[in-house]
């Protein structure tokens, strides 16, 4: 429910919407120009803040090309406390480089990902090394013409009324997913209610004719930083502490529950920087966990964060996440990624 504060704000969201609106149509007509570049330059991003997994279809997109050495892919870091280009080692951590490009980079390490709040001024450095950029959030970045574009909307905020910041959560209007060569609904429930797809798509084509798909999270085997798995009767006699510090825990505290013996919760903003402080409560609320089964657990995401002395420290593991692509439309959504990079279709 909007709270409200947020429903007095309206009028400022009609201010912004209308702004928004006016620096879109500035694009538009090229009254400001947009760069574009001679190689393939494929954005993902939304029109919502936060919380549509991005990062995971960044994921995607690099394993349904396969090998992608050429492939660099481009973020701003956000949350890091370093500014310009800077290219990401798997030795960085977060402060430097932002989780989610780290957390790339390190599954990913053949690749060149870097990170840049100007995306023209970071593909410029990347051109010498590079035949395509793959872009995690910049559907917004409108200096940057793409030459393909994936936008993605959470299930759950396609279902509410799409009001501008600050009331609302979207930065954008629906409207502008007339520039999208490709869309996705994320985070759909396991079994789609037929009408509920027909009335977002028919939302949506109000809009767009852009080909659409649907997802949903595909949560993979909790484990440590070392690969260790623990089996799933094992952890019906387990007590976990859920730390995150993403938009969107719930979907996970929700898939957990039914897994563990008894699950509590801390929650953080997203991006978090867990501080000396932080850490020292969650490893206090660990402790007074009444039985020796018990485990912290955090997202990948998170992972990334979490300082090696605390992770040496405590028994921690994380849940690793993925898209799948829904009703049978996987091998589609492949081909139209693969033909984005120009790669040969198989």
């Amino acid at each position: 429910m909007i709270s409200m504060i947020r429903w007095l704000l309206f009028p400022v969201s009609l201010i912004y919407a209308s702004i928004v609106w006016l620096r879109n149509r500035l694009y538009d007509f090229n009254l400001i120009k947009s760069t574009s570049f001679a190689i393939p330059v494929v954005v993902i991003g939304n029109l919502a803040v936060g919380g549509t997994g991005k990062s995971p279809m960044v994921e995607y997109v690099l394993r349904a090309l396969g090998s992608p050495k050429k492939v660099a892919v481009l973020s701003r870091g956000y949350g890091r406390k370093t500014k310009g280009f800077r290219e990401v080692s798997v030795a960085d951590d977060a402060q430097h480089s932002g989780d989610e490009p780290l957390q790339i980079k390190r599954k990913f390490p053949e690749i060149t990902v870097a990170v840049c709040e100007n995306r023209v001024k970071g593909i410029q450095r990347l051109l010498p090394n590079s035949e395509a950029v793959l872009l995690d959030d910049a559907y917004q970045h409108r200096a940057l013409k793409p030459s393909f574009a994936i936008l993605l909307f959470d299930y759950q905020s396609l279902l509410k009324p799409i009001l501008s910041l600050p009331t609302g959560n979207f930065r954008d209007t629906l409207r502008e997913s007339g520039r999208a060569h490709c869309i996705v609904i994320t985070k759909c429930p396991e079994k789609l209610d037929p009408e509920v797809k027909f009335e977002l798509t028919a939302k949506l084509r109000k809009h767009s004719r852009a080909p659409l798909f649907f997802s949903k999270i595909g949560y993979q085997a909790i484990r440590n930083t070392a690969n260790e798995v623990i089996a799933d009767a094992e952890l019906t006699q387990t007590t976990a502490l859920l730390v995150t510090g993403i938009a969107k825990p719930e979907p996970l505290a929700q898939y957990l529950k039914p897994k563990l013996k008894n699950l509590e919760q801390l929650r953080y903003s997203d991006h978090h920087q867990f501080t000396t402080a932080d850490l020292a409560k969650i490893g206090e609320q660990f402790t007074k966990l009444a039985t020796t089964e018990k485990i912290i657990v955090c997202t990948e995401k998170d992972m990334q964060r979490l300082p090696t002395n605390f992770l040496s420290q405590y028994p921690v593991y994380f849940v690793p996440i993925e898209q799948e692509i829904m009703f049978g439309e996987g091998a589609v959504f492949n081909q139209l990624i693969k033909r984005a990079f120009h790669a040969p279709e198989v």
